[in-house]
């Protein structure tokens, strides 16, 4: 009653990394309301899902384990959580931004009444003040998500509906054990009562998933071209960088959206959001929807012809050229000066 509650999203037994994220999170925001956190875990075959959140501060694994729940349909996955929230009564429910949260999140979220904020880049604790009733909220989730097409930056409150439900996206936080013994408790439901037949109308006769060949998230290094590199082919220099150095190539929308490099590759609001230590910035101009998905970088070199380029004023060091002349330059260097 009155708690935290994280879906977590599994593949083939392992826990997805966004909901791990947000087990870190919601760890530090149930401190904070001095309440329980507690996960959900929906599927088969979950005899080993307790061993993998717990060590992440969960007071609480609700686990609903039925070979039909497995994989993922929109129909049984709803109406367990719908169930489940009635029942429990949390105060605050998140999950991922991802292909399954942004299906599953809506569906809840109306069935409850609730509201529920999409892709939030950070969620904190705060009080609300509703002056023309005079009302004073505290202890409300402060949903944080760039809005007008990331133009500023929006705190969203729900006073009055619960759950207070969002969905965040991967990558925007951090990931950390809390304590490596912590022992919370486990309560196995029967399906049945959450879930009635005529959900599992759909099932999944035969699936594949193609295992994504870019792993730009974790790349401790990262060279990134944006829109003036000009051409497809010249971000080849950029592989030639990467490669030199041991980095992943990266792309702004901007270049995207005009061929120069696959979606897989975009970093920022609408493509992934990564923390390596060293980020390289070539030809990238710096509009706030792409550092919202790299400030974070410990740190910033910034190639570009523009000396007032926005991102040079989060960037530590400030390279001012063409970058086909810059880079050709950095690899003839990294390469003398590595023999």
């Amino acid at each position: 009653m009155n708690n935290l509650f994280v879906y977590l999203e599994i593949e083939n037994g392992k826990v997805e990394d966004v909901s791990l994220e947000l087990l870190t999170k919601g760890r530090s925001l149930a401190n904070q309301l001095k309440c329980q956190m507690e996960a959900v875990a929906i599927g088969s075959k979950l005899e080993n899902i307790a061993s993998q959140v717990f060590p992440y501060g969960v007071d609480v694994l609700h686990l609903f384990d039925d070979a039909r729940l497995y994989p993922y349909t929109s129909l049984p996955h709803t109406s367990i959580l719908v169930n489940l929230f009635k029942e429990e009564k949390p105060q605050i429910a998140l999950m991922g931004a991802t292909s399954i949260g942004r299906d599953l999140g809506p569906r809840v979220s109306s069935a409850l009444f609730s509201g529920l904020t999409a892709d939030c880049t950070s969620l904190e604790i705060g009080d609300h003040e509703e002056k023309k009733e005079g009302k004073t909220y505290t202890g409300l989730l402060y949903q944080i998500r760039p809005a007008f097409g990331g133009n500023i930056v929006a705190t969203i409150v729900n006073p009055d509906n619960r759950p207070q439900m969002a969905t965040v996206r991967e990558g925007v936080m951090k990931k950390e054990i809390f304590d490596a013994n912590y022992k919370g408790k486990t309560v196995s439901h029967e399906v049945g009562k959450y879930v009635s037949d005529t959900d599992f109308v759909v099932s999944v006769i035969e699936r594949h998933i193609e295992a994504s060949k870019v792993n730009i998230k974790n790349s401790p290094i990262i060279v990134s071209g944006g829109y003036g590199m000009g051409s497809k082919e010249g971000f080849g220099l950029l592989y030639d960088l990467a490669n030199t150095i041991g980095a992943e190539v990266g792309a702004s929308r901007a270049a995207v959206d005009a061929g120069y490099a696959e979606h897989e590759r975009q970093i920022g609001q609408t493509g992934v959001t990564v923390h390596p230590k060293l980020y390289i910035a070539c030809g990238i101009s710096g509009q706030i929807q792409h550092i919202a998905g790299m400030q974070d970088s410990s740190m910033i070199i910034a190639i570009n012809s523009d000396p007032n380029a926005p991102i040079n004023a989060i960037a530590d060091y400030v390279i001012t050229g063409e970058v086909e002349k810059v880079i050709p330059k950095m690899i003839k260097y990294y390469k003398k000066n590595s023999k």
